[in-house]
């Protein structure tokens, strides 16, 4: 009976070493894929302020040329009351 009894324990222990290997094997693959996505997050981060800089200075671009364009058919029209 005692041979049955540490037969028992025995396994049980190995039985709970697999349970807890297992566990830290997951444990450790889900903190890997956290921080790999985590560095996919901050790698869009960047990638969507350079998108936003460039748009912004693509709309400077867009109100100086408006700008430029209102101020020449203003002075177009002037021109053409002058004339009349």
């Amino acid at each position: 009976m005692n041979g049955e009894a540490a037969g028992v324990v025995g396994a049980g222990g190995t039985f709970l070493l697999l349970i807890v290997v297992v566990w830290q094997v997951a444990v450790t693959w889900r903190a890997r894929m956290l921080s790999a996505r985590e560095e996919q997050y901050k790698q869009l981060a960047l990638k969507y302020a350079k998108l936003m800089e460039d748009n912004l200075e693509l709309h400077r671009r867009s109100l100086d040329e408006l700008t430029q364009a209102r101020l020449s058919i203003e002075a177009l029209e002037k021109r053409t009351h002058a004339i009349e």
